[in-house]
């Protein structure tokens, strides 16, 4: 499984984010039919998306839950602004 819980959770606040976003344009009384429509399937389609990781968070959690699936721990080793990777000015 590629994502983690985490992850999961940052693509679903941020889909919420356009899902609201969206719908107030689609529910906009100024914009033409056509905005409208336009923004209401794309509605659709990110309410789909955001039940498919719903669904896919669901199945994570139950997972890590019971055991049957242990996440791995990634290290996040940062090389920027540490004066010990600069290398010297070739110039």
């Amino acid at each position: 499984m590629a994502e983690t819980v985490g992850s999961l959770a940052d693509k679903l606040t941020i889909i919420e984010l356009k899902i609201f976003h969206m719908g107030a344009q689609a529910d906009r009384e100024d914009a033409d039919e056509a905005h409208r429509t336009e923004c209401a399937e794309r509605l659709r389609v990110l309410r789909l998306q955001r039940d498919d990781l719903a669904a896919e968070l669901t199945e994570l959690w139950s997972r890590v839950a019971d055991g049957t699936y242990r996440p791995k721990v990634y290290r996040q080793y940062k090389m920027y602004n540490d004066p010990r990777y600069r290398t010297a000015d070739p110039q």
